[in-house]
C-alpha cells in the first residue's frame, strides 16, 4: 500500500477509469462496510457558486460558538489537506493516510473515484474525532454526488446556474433538480437563489422537505456598513458585514444564518458567536485581496455566474487600470466568462494550464478575439509568467485580477508564495 499522502493521491487517481462517475451505489456499499453512521448533525451545501463561502461562514460561526466542527470541501488550492478540517485545523498527512488505508481494506472489489474515497475518508475522520457537527460540500450536482450518501439534517442550495452541462443537463431546471437531490424528508432545505427554480420547489414538496427560500422565509436588509437578518426564528440586527468580500456574500450569509436557525435545537448559537464568525471567516481565492501594490485580487471564477459576480465586485471598486491574469479549463464556458468580465479588463495576460483539461494560451486567445474584447491581449506560457509581467508593468495604483479556475489561483498563490490557512 502507499505510504505517503502524495503516493496515496496518485494511487486514488489511478483506481477508477473516470475522474467523475456519478452514482451512490459504490460509495454506499463501502460506507455500510465501514459502518460510517454519524451521530452528529450533518449540513450538506450544494449550488453552482457560493458553496465554499457558505461552508466557510458556517464553520467560522459554529467554531466561534464552541463546537468541534468537521468541514469537508473541494477542490483544494495548494494541498489536499485543505479539504478536510477539524476544529478549523487541516487534517494531517498521517490521519488522511490512515483513513485511506481503512477504506482501501474495506472496499474489496468496489471501484471508488478519487472524490468518493475522499468523502468517505473525511467522514471517517469526523466520526473518529467525535465532531459536534459536519459540513459537507457537494462536489458536483447533488443527487448522485458522493456526499449525498449521508443524510442532511439541513441542506443548503446556494445558487443555480448553468455549469457542468455534460453531467447535470443544459437547462437551469434540470440542474436545479440535481441540486435538490440533497433534500430530506422532514428536514429544512434552504435555497439562497433569489430566483427559485420550480424544480427546487417541486422536489422539496415531493420528498417532504421544509423549504425555506430567500426573500420569503428568510432574508436580509443592508444599511450603512451593517445588515439585518430575518428568519423563521426572528431577526438578528446590526450584524457586521462578512469578512469575505463581494456583493453576493450577504445572500450567502443569510443562508448560513437560516441553517443556524434550522439546527438551533441541537446546536444553539448566540449572537456573539454569529458576529465573531462573520468577522473572522477566511476563504482563499474568493475575491481575495493580497496585501501590497499594485493591488492583486484572486478569484476562482470559472463559470459565467461566478464571472458576473466578480464583474460586479470589480465594478464596485474605485476606477483603476486592470490587468487580467487569465487561464481556464477548456471544458468550461470560456466565452461566457470573457463576456461577463470584458468591460472591466484593460489588458488580458493569457496563460495556458498544463493539464489534460487545461486550455492552451492560444485557445483562450482565440476565444478573446472571437468575443471582440476591447483590451490588449498578450499571450504567456504560464500563470506565473503572466503574473510576473503584470506585476512588472502595472503601476502602484493599478490592479491585477487573477481568475478563471482554481488552478489559475493556485498557480498565482504559488508564484507569490502564499499559503492557505
Amino acid at each position: 500500500m502507499p505510504n505517503t499522502l502524495p503516493d496515496w493521491l496518485s494511487y486514488l487517481e489511478s483506481l477508477h477509469p473516470k475522474t467523475i462517475a456519478l452514482g451512490l451505489d459504490r460509495v454506499a456499499q463501502v460506507k455500510q462496510r465501514l459502518a460510517l453512521q454519524p451521530d452528529f448533525p450533518v449540513i450538506v451545501v450544494g449550488g453552482t457558486n457560493g458553496k465554499g463561502s457558505v461552508c466557510a461562514m458556517l464553520e467560522s460561526i459554529l467554531h466561534a460558538a464552541g463546537y468541534k466542527v468537521g468541514c469537508y470541501t473541494s477542490p483544494h488550492l495548494l494541498h489536499y489537506n485543505e479539504r478536510v478540517r477539524i476544529a478549523k485545523k487541516q487534517a494531517s498527512d498521517a490521519e488522511l493516510c490512515a483513513s485511506f488505508e481503512s477504506i482501501e481494506q474495506a472496499r474489496g472489489e468496489t471501484a471508488l473515484t478519487y472524490f468518493e474515497f475522499g468523502t468517505l475518508a473525511a467522514m471517517s475522520l469526523f466520526i473518529s474525532h467525535k465532531v459536534d457537527v459536519a459540513i459537507l460540500e457537494v462536489g458536483l450536482g447533488g443527487r448522485l454526488d458522493a456526499v449525498n450518501a449521508f443524510d442532511a439534517d439541513c441542506a443548503v442550495v446556494t445558487s443555480v446556474d448553468i455549469d457542468h452541462v455534460d453531467y447535470l443537463g443544459d437547462t437551469r431546471e434540470q440542474i436545479a433538480f440535481e441540486k435538490a437531490g440533497i433534500f430530506r424528508k422532514d428536514r429544512v432545505a434552504i435555497c439562497a437563489d433569489p430566483d427559485v427554480p420550480q424544480a427546487i420547489r417541486d422536489h422539496a414538496r415531493e420528498v417532504g422537505a421544509e423549504l425555506w427560500c430567500i426573500g420569503s422565509e428568510f432574508g436580509f436588509k443592508s444599511h450603512q456598513g451593517q445588515w439585518d437578518f430575518f428568519g423563521k426564528s426572528g431577526s438578528r440586527t446590526s450584524l457586521p458585514i462578512p469578512a469575505l468580500r463581494g456583493a453576493f456574500q450577504l445572500h450567502n450569509a443569510s443562508a448560513v444564518l437560516a441553517a443556524v436557525d434550522a439546527l438551533k435545537e441541537r446546536l444553539p448559537v448566540n449572537m456573539e458567536a454569529v458576529r465573531r464568525g462573520l468577522v473572522e471567516v477566511q476563504l482563499a481565492g474568493r475575491f481575495q485581496f493580497v496585501p501590497g501594490r499594485p493591488q492583486l485580487i484572486l478569484d476562482v471564477a470559472h463559470n459565467p455566474h461566478a464571472a458576473r459576480s466578480l464583474a460586479q465586485n470589480l465594478g464596485s471598486l474605485p476606477p483603476a487600470k486592470t490587468y487580467a491574469v487569465f487561464a481556464m479549463l477548456k471544458d468550461k464556458d470560456m466565452a461566457g466568462v470573457v463576456r461577463a468580465l470584458e468591460p472591466h479588463i484593460d489588458i488580458w495576460l493569457v496563460a495556458g494550464l498544463d493539464m489534460p483539461r487545461g486550455a492552451s494560451a492560444a485557445e483562450l486567445t482565440q476565444v478573446l478575439k472571437d468575443c471582440g474584447v476591447h483590451g490588449a491581449i498578450r499571450t504567456l506560457e504560464t500563470v506565473a509568467e503572466a503574473l510576473r509581467l503584470a506585476c512588472n508593468e502595472a503601476g502602484e495604483n493599478d490592479r491585477i485580477a487573477a481568475f478563471g479556475s482554481f488552478h489559475t489561483v493556485a498557480e498565482a498563490m504559488q508564484a507569490r508564495e502564499l499559503s492557505v490557512n
